[in-house]
């Protein structure tokens, strides 16, 4: 077997460059879609400079053993029927599952486009809470279809009650619910108490899908991962994501997990666009739980410092359980946002009605340090 050489991450990205050009759509596409202002697009000279702190992604890039599995892949960029790396098995046997309850996605977000031409046929409906990762309504508005977003609670947590008042005043009429947990923008956690609430209240034939992008950064008691609710024969779907604590936003890679009969009624609507290189490269990240732990305790550790600095500033921020924080700075973000990229430094956009929350991603500690700087010199009047 021949070696595969190391290489560095200037060298792989530099090569991935025109292979990739056309292949990351869902993350800056969805957000773009909802955030009309100008921003630096990723060929810009500068975008190299920009503390990048909009998009949730892992600052520290794919880890070596990653690197190397996706360097070792380019042999089979000319083939069709390439050996994947046993990624589908792989998935399955880390959660514990079998390879008929996998479905792969570019990115999770194509597995919210699936679940929304799945089963909001016959002008259905999708009931989730408002904010929230928009691609879900956004991906049923272009099918014609509806959303019944139900409001956060006062201190930003996801109205459970209320969303299963909402599933059962509309139950012939619902085709999913949709929860993000945690959730994007707020951060915060849906308690593992009320996802057995609301499984147990809505009607059992309404499937839920419970999108957990941000798994891996919960650090509270009070949550659970949904997955063992597949196990129980529940019509539970769990989307996961290699975007975020693997880094490979820009690979495109995610999956659902469900049961057999309903991965079958949602494969018709998967693309298959997965490239052969970020395959090898999810298997690899799979493994390397070494790496994942690192980049874990990074974010943990800058998340409670830069949040603890900004409340000894005065400036409240929603409890966090996530890879990045929104800070209340009392004004409308909009101007905001503006100042920090003059500033070099990209942060989140407006989220309505949150029009005064910022949303900020924890990035590295130089990152931070920016944004710090930039957040003082903006706010310093107040």
């Amino acid at each position: 077997m021949t070696r595969i050489p190391e290489v560095s991450r200037r060298t792989f990205i530099g090569g991935l460059t025109t292979t990739l050009a056309g292949l990351e759509r869902a993350p800056w596409a969805a957000s773009a879609a909802q955030n009309p202002r100008k921003r630096v697009p990723p060929q810009s000279e500068d975008y190299d400079r920009m503390a990048k702190l909009s998009f949730n992604e892992n600052p520290y890039g794919p880890s070596e053993a990653v690197m190397e599995a996706m360097t070792g892949a380019f042999k089979y960029a000319n083939r069709y029927g390439y050996p994947d790396g046993g990624i589908i098995e792989a998935i399955a046997e880390h959660h514990r599952l079998k390879p008929e309850n996998v479905l792969l996605g570019a990115g999770s977000s194509e597995l919210l486009k699936v679940a929304d031409d799945t089963f909001l046929i016959d002008r259905k409906k999708v009931v989730g809470v408002d904010p929230t990762f928009g691609s879900v309504y956004l991906f049923a508005a272009n099918s014609r279809a509806e959303a019944i977003k139900v409001p956060l609670l006062p201190d930003f947590r996801m109205d459970i009650p209320g969303i299963l008042r909402a599933v059962k005043s509309n139950y012939r009429d619902v085709g999913f619910v949709y929860l993000c947990n945690p959730n994007n923008p707020t951060g915060n956690i849906i308690p593992k108490q009320e996802i057995r609430l609301l499984l147990d209240g809505i009607p059992g034939d309404v499937p839920v899908l419970i999108d957990e992008a941000y798994h891996h950064f919960v650090e509270s008691p009070d949550y659970a991962t949904s997955i063992p609710y597949i196990l129980e024969g529940r019509q539970v779907i769990v989307t996961r994501t290699f975007s975020k604590i693997a880094a490979l936003a820009g690979m495109r890679l995610g999956y659902g997990l469900a049961s057999r009969e309903m991965i079958e009624r949602m494969s018709p609507f998967a693309n298959g666009s997965i490239n052969a290189i970020v395959k090898w490269g999810g298997v690899a990240a799979l493994r390397d739980t070494a790496a994942q732990a690192r980049v874990r305790q990074n974010i943990l550790t800058l998340r409670k410092k830069v949040t603890g600095e900004l409340t000894a500033l005065g400036y409240s921020v929603i409890p966090s359980e996530a890879n990045f924080f929104m800070v209340h700075v009392r004004r409308n973000v909009a101007p905001v946002i503006e100042e920090f990229e003059k500033r070099g430094v990209q942060v989140g956009r407006i989220f309505p009605p949150m029009v005064e929350h910022l949303r900020v991603s924890v990035g590295t500690p130089e990152e931070m340090v920016r944004f710090m700087a930039a957040f003082k010199e903006i706010f310093r009047a107040a």
